[in-house]
């Protein structure tokens, strides 16, 4: 047997906890920004939070601005409005905020601005990276608002090609945010959708790094607990919105997924992206239908570590005994069962399989995703077949 080699890494500083939001000002101030340009979408753009967040950066001294022209699913002209935003406004760093769109576009809106190449060159492919001037890339502070992306603690973003329709991931280390705060009390007031479909976010994060054959064994260790504290937790989080420790568990989950992702992620993402992408659907919603159509597919490969898992969660009957788990989970928490509960039709079947053979996490699947195993995880997944 052949000794294992491979690379990896940690995620940044964290400060966790309820009420953190108050250091949103010291943290941002000490990552070197004076003119921070907070990133989010405009439904939380409205909302007490944001002002909150903005009141206290102008406490500490600081001259926040605000840019909320993002998509669920941000797209490219997004992050050119704004990359103009923050030239115009002479910022000189990013606080992204919010779940995953104000996430990944702060990010990517903050690596771009002093870039000169098109945002295209920088998808993550290969050594695409390296192409970027490092001294273009301005400071970032993430403020997670929901609890399932894990972006915060990530080092790319996700951004729609609206020519294609495609989600290209956008990939530099020096997009790892400088600190995150973690504060769940910004997560209670999330409709009862958004904790549902960012919790199964967390928890295909966490099962698919699991599941990738790469090696990894910190990013198992890390997914592992995540899960735990997914099936744990996310119940409590929906039937009980103002549970801070639920929630708090939740935004720890989601931060251990997008760790342990590393590792690798799988059909259950690739497939999602396109149908997000064509569709406009959820992403983590999208992930919780495909989830169990393809562990069963994926089963001759990772029956023997879905046992273990089943095993270290308490879940009695190994691979079945944990595919049931899911199948609850998702049920007792509305998930729909179909494609069609999403408006997801059939008529671009093909298109989203080949799609998703191509698309960067189809990689990390612990058996080769090929087109005709992309089309029968779909048709499964229209079908309800197990």
């Amino acid at each position: 047997m052949t000794s294992p080699s491979a690379n990896w890494n940690y995620p940044t500083s964290v400060r966790f906890g309820a009420g953190r939001i108050k250091e949103l000002g010291k943290v941002t101030a000490n990552a070197g920004m004076k003119r921070p340009l907070l990133v989010t979408d405009p439904g939380l753009a409205k909302l007490p939070m944001v002002a909150q967040a903005l009141d206290i950066c102008r406490e500490a001294g600081l001259e926040p601005g605000l840019f909320s022209d993002v998509k669920p699913n941000p797209v490219g002209s997004n992050i050119e409005a704004g990359v103009a935003a923050y030239r115009a406004g002479n910022h000189d760093g990013v606080i992204a905020f919010g779940g995953g769109s104000g996430l990944d576009a702060g990010k990517v809106i903050a690596f771009m601005s002093g870039q000169k190449r098109p945002i295209w060159d920088f998808e993550d492919v290969g050594d695409w990276w390296t192409r970027a001037d490092p001294d273009g890339i301005a400071p970032i502070i993430a403020v997670p608002t929901t609890a399932g992306t894990g972006s915060e603690v990530g080092r790319a973003g996700v951004v729609t090609n609206e020519a294609t329709h495609t989600k290209k991931v956008i990939f530099h280390p020096k997009m790892m945010p400088a600190t995150v705060i973690c504060d769940p009390e910004l997560t209670v007031g999330m409709p009862r959708y958004f904790t549902v479909g960012t919790g199964m976010d967390a928890l295909a994060h966490c099962l698919e790094a699991y599941s990738s054959t790469f090696y990894h064994p910190m990013g198992d260790g890390i997914a592992v607990e995540g899960m735990r504290l997914v099936f744990e937790n996310l119940r409590k989080a929906v039937e009980t919105p103002g549970d801070l420790v639920a929630r708090g568990n939740m935004m720890s989950a989601a931060a251990m997924g997008a760790v342990a992702f590393q590792k690798g992620l799988g059909a259950i993402h690739s497939l999602s992206h396109p149908v997000g992408a064509l569709y406009d659907t959820h992403h983590g919603m999208t992930n919780a239908v495909f989830m169990p159509y393809v562990l069963v597919v994926n089963r001759k490969a990772i029956e023997a570590k879905i046992t273990r898992l089943a095993g270290y969660l308490g879940i009695a009957g190994g691979f079945d005994g944990f595919l049931d788990a899911v199948l609850k989970l998702r049920a007792d928490l509305d998930v729909p069962h179909t494609l069609a509960g999403l408006n997801v039709g059939g008529e671009k079947r093909d298109l989203i399989a080949e799609m998703a053979i191509v698309d960067p996490t189809a990689g990390g699947n612990p058996i080769e995703l090929t087109l005709d195993g992309a089309k029968e995880i779909f048709d499964r997944a229209m079908e309800g077949r197990l």
